[in-house]
């Protein structure tokens, strides 16, 4: 069975793995308060010019958005997403369970504007009314849910839309790798620094066994922070393991190159899958590629391929999801190709 199901499957890069062998007896005071973690957070600071930036590094995505959404966020407060955000449909409502709404809001490309924000903001009558939730966070991805990526002029807006009501523009970057690299992309990760409140950048996704990397730029947010983390379960004991891994996961743009590899191998299934007359449920230049599919071609793929169900089109046809990781073998996606 070869399996496009997701990004993060197989275990790690070998470089990482090799980082970690390397400083495995190595003792260190726990709770990413090491030499390791110190050196990661720099070259993130670095990386993203944000020298006054707090670092902090957690397990994943899900528990990352957790911690941020409910270290920022009053009880009475929420955040908007779109309804194809993560927050809103893959986290088993983690956010409603820390005492925060999801206010989510149709984006059919997966994308939020100012215009939708705007909308949400009037649905809740611009935070005045105290009979609602007060909406004081705008949480975003890139690369969306959809596999979309967000333009520089796009995030500018949104990060002015926010400061023009008072909310925090939270930027989820599990996939953040491989919007940077895809076809059309004009962000610099500077940009993140720039416009966003906080953000982070996905390993897990993208050859570590773990971990993402949190940049909180707002002053208003740093105060205890590492509190939030602990209460949420999110105090890993052998926080030197996230400081190895994002030392070598920089080291030379390795990032980068795994991401490059996953997006490369994606858009040749998605180029093939046009030129073979199938419809693109959605337009991908990132690493999921997502296509309309008879129920037919999906039973008959599924004898070899691992992939996932999408969305619903049709009595006859399903959307289905694609993805290739840092460690997609091109020999699978000639299979694929074949095979559709």
């Amino acid at each position: 069975m070869i399996s496009f199901r997701n990004d993060y499957s197989e275990g790690a890069h070998p470089s990482v793995l090799e980082a970690i062998s390397k400083h495995n007896f190595e003792t260190t005071c726990g709770y990413s308060m090491d030499p390791f973690c110190q050196q990661a957070a720099d070259t993130v600071r670095a990386l993203t010019a944000c020298p006054d930036a707090d670092v902090h590094f957690i397990v994943g995505g899900t528990l990352a958005n957790t911690i941020v959404i409910s270290a920022a966020l009053r009880p009475w407060e929420g955040v908007i997403a779109a309804t194809t955000g993560h927050i809103n449909v893959h986290e088993t409502g983690a956010i409603e369970s820390s005492g925060h709404k999801v206010c989510s809001i149709k984006a059919p490309d997966g994308k939020l504007t100012p215009a939708l924000v705007r909308e949400v903001m009037r649905i809740h009558c611009d935070g005045k009314d105290e009979h609602m939730v007060l909406p004081r966070m705008v949480y975003i991805s890139d690369a969306t849910e959809l596999g979309t990526i967000y333009t520089k002029s796009e995030l500018a807006a949104l990060h002015d839309v926010c400061r023009e009501f008072g909310l925090y523009l939270f930027l989820d970057g599990a996939r953040m790798p491989a919007a940077l690299v895809a076809e059309g992309n004009d962000l610099d990760i500077t940009d993140f620094g720039k416009y966003c409140d906080a953000f982070y950048i996905g390993g897990t996704k993208n050859g570590l066994l773990f971990g993402e990397a949190v940049v909180i730029t707002n002053d208003a947010l740093k105060p205890h922070f590492r509190n939030m983390i602990k209460q949420r379960g999110g105090m890993f004991a052998k926080g030197f393991l996230f400081g190895v891994q994002f030392c070598a996961y920089f080291k030379d743009g390795l990032w980068l190159d795994l991401a490059r590899h996953a997006v490369s191998l994606a858009q040749r299934i998605a180029k093939a899958a046009e030129e073979k007359g199938y419809t693109l449920y959605a337009k991908s230049p990132t690493n999921q590629v997502f296509i309309v599919l008879s129920h037919e071609k999906i039973a008959e793929l599924e004898q070899n391929f691992a992939f996932e169900a999408f969305g619903h089109v049709d009595d006859d046809h399903e959307a289905m999801r694609f993805v290739c990781s840092w460690a997609t073998k091109e020999e699978s996606v000639d299979a694929l190709i074949a095979s559709l």
